[in-house]
């Protein structure tokens, strides 16, 4: 998709300067050819020639070069590329670019240029969440800037957390993907903008509109809130009750759902894929942090629940690892039931999203078990499909499922998980637009949620 696509990657004086290497090695892997300029602070983590090497080009870092401004270089490094990607964006880089200042080669390249930027945000949490930040942030975003994270976790600093790190390379690469994307393609979309989050507080959706750079389509001004992955429920420090859960198919769903122009929140529980560009996206682990992202995440106007919930978690997680004890059999576990996310949404009396679709991922008896369990949770539609190991779905990029409605079961033809996941989409926006759906049972009922994978 990046091939003989050119990038032009301004690598800013942050800690996080060192994931610029791996973000070069990535998009040339994609065939980009990327162009690297280093500000004065990025010089202090890497080295130009570490970004040559990996480039394969000249690096440049002098706005008074006697060879490289003989020709007003600055201005055609600003025009040549495609695309200009800031990582580090560090605050000051941000707001400089913000207020128009060109005070290095960097920020005159930023102010010169007429393609679009990209910006991967990069700082300590207080300084993401300060005003002044957050009305540049603002600021750039509303002069057509595009961003991707940053993300929330640990800091550089010692006893640090929050949101504040760079998005890792590779969801940086689905971002300049989307942006470049073609005539044709899905609309380019603000990336992973967040509120500021504090460790042990929980993240809060950002306002509409705050931030992005929304694609118009059939779910425009509309909140989606969707929920992926597998959860993890501890054992012991080390061990944790899990499934073969990958998350694509959620994550397929949001990006879906932002290309249509909503704004989405994907609650996320542990996967290894990039986050969907256009997404506001909450990472938990366990059920029980699941169900408080999808608390907080709520209102919307409808909500998808693909993530395989795990349905039982141990009462009491050991502090210290459990050890083998000779001859002493295996340790007994006390396993509690986890709360029922889907059907806790489906039975809400005040702020129910007008339409609440669950996924039933079986392994034997689909129709049978996705019809009852329509019934028993309350919600408007299940996505049903077959997990069983030949059947390939878990983890894999294809999938089949039925539709089961109040009105009855569709049968959807195999095919691959982005297009399960525009098709149903198309199905929400259309539902909604017609004023919601006739509920596919009582709003009651047990057992915890199904799942996609």
């Amino acid at each position: 998709m990046l091939s003989g696509r050119r990038v032009l990657l301004i690598i800013g004086g942050g800690v996080a300067a060192y994931k610029a290497l791996d973000l070069i090695r990535r998009l040339k892997e994609r065939g980009a050819v990327v162009r690297c300029v280093m500000t004065d602070g990025a010089q202090q983590f890497v080295t130009p020639l570490s970004a040559a090497a990996l480039s394969q080009e000249k690096v440049f870092t002098d706005l008074f070069s006697l060879t490289d401004e003989a020709d007003i270089g600055h201005i055609s490094l600003s025009r040549e590329a495609d695309l200009i990607v800031v990582a580090p964006a560090t605050a000051d880089l941000m707001a400089k670019a913000a207020n128009g200042l060109a005070n290095d080669l960097a920020t005159n390249i930023l102010l010169a240029t007429d393609k679009p930027v990209l910006m991967a945000p990069a700082m300590n949490p207080r300084m993401w969440g300060h005003p002044a930040t957050r009305r540049n942030a603002a600021a750039l975003a509303g002069d057509g800037v595009l961003f991707v994270g940053p993300n929330s976790g640990t800091m550089a600093e010692r006893g640090e957390s929050g949101v504040g790190r760079m998005a890792e390379p590779l969801e940086i690469v689905a971002a300049v993907e989307s942006a470049l994307a073609g005539p044709g393609a899905a609309p380019a979309a603000q990336v992973g903008y967040q509120n500021v989050i504090y460790q042990g507080q929980g993240a809060a959706p950002p306002a509409p509109g705050f931030g992005r750079l929304q694609p118009q389509g059939p779910l425009t001004g509309l909140r989606v809130l969707v929920t992926s992955g597998p959860t993890h429920e501890p054992i012991d420090p080390v061990r944790y009750i899990a499934n073969r859960s990958s998350g694509r198919q959620g994550h397929a769903i949001a990006l879906a759902a932002a290309q249509a122009g909503a704004h989405v929140t994907l609650v996320s529980g542990p996967v290894n894929l990039p986050a969907p560009p256009g997404v506001h996206v909450v990472h938990v682990e366990s059920a029980r942090e699941m169900l408080a992202a999808v608390e907080v995440a709520l209102p919307a106007d409808a909500a998808v629940f693909t993530a395989a919930v795990a349905d039982w978690r141990v009462a009491g997680a050991a502090e210290e690892k459990i050890k083998k004890q000779g001859g002493g059999g295996a340790p007994s576990l006390n396993l509690v039931e986890n709360p029922d996310i889907l059907a806790t949404v489906s039975r809400m009396k005040a702020g129910r999203p007008q339409l609440v679709v669950g996924f039933a991922a079986e392994t034997e008896k689909v129709l049978a078990h996705a019809q009852a369990k329509l019934a028993r949770k309350g919600c408007d539609w299940i996505v049903a499909n077959d997990v069983s190991p030949e059947s390939g779905v878990m983890g894999g990029d294809r999938n089949t499922v039925h539709l089961v409605t109040a009105e009855g079961v569709e049968d959807w033809p195999t095919m691959g998980k982005d297009e399960v996941a525009r098709r149903l989409v198309a199905r929400i926006a259309d539902a909604l637009a017609r004023g919601g759906v006739k509920t596919g049972g009582k709003r009651a009922g047990g057992g915890q949620s199904g799942a996609a994978s």
